[in-house]
């Protein structure tokens, strides 16, 4: 991890990019059994975990990939949905954002995770649309810390999967009978 004395990039904290936004699932959302949709979840999603990167990043961000989502309830017609997302990881130009889906049922008042999601952003420059840098991610809390390093780990492991999975030279194509 750099620090500010390394770079003349700025810091940022994990709470200075929170989002917390709500909506309250309607049956346009939803399929005929009464549950969202998944792809209104992702597209909700892709909305407050991109507000957290801009946030971090000062400017103009791009979704990058969706990394992981992990629908673990149905959200039910409505239902108050409270999306919570955070930066929790910061390179050179892009930023995972980890998202945190609840919802409550207004008449119990008891809310329930019901989906977790990671995707990463970049930062670009809006005359060159090149990726620019972004704030160095500085955690304070012991919470932020594992988040970080959990999500260090993911990022390297990105990372990997992609080098590995760049396709190689040019292979011959195939001829029948050789």
């Amino acid at each position: 991890m750099e620090t500010p004395e390394q770079t003349s990039r700025p810091v940022k904290t994990p709470a200075e990019s929170r989002v917390q936004t709500w909506f309250l699932l309607m049956p346009n959302q939803a399929n005929p059994y009464g549950t969202a949709f998944g792809g209104a979840i992702v597209a909700q999603i892709d909305m407050a975990a991109s507000m957290a990167a801009q946030r971090h990043a000062g400017g103009t961000v791009v979704t990058a990939a969706v990394d992981t989502i992990c629908f673990e309830r149905p959200i039910q017609i409505g239902d108050q949905v409270l999306m919570e997302a955070t930066v929790t990881y910061a390179g050179r130009t892009s930023m995972e954002v980890a998202v945190e889906v609840y919802c409550e049922n207004p008449a119990q008042r008891r809310r329930e995770r019901t989906t977790t999601a990671y995707l990463t952003f970049v930062a670009v420059d809006v005359q060159t649309q090149k990726p620019r840098p972004v704030p160095i991610l500085h955690p304070q809390t012991p919470e932020e810390r594992k988040q970080f390093e959990e999500a260090r780990i993911r990022v390297q492991t990105r990372q990997q999967l992609r080098r590995r999975n760049k396709p190689g030279p040019q292979q011959p194509p195939f001829s029948a009978g050789t």
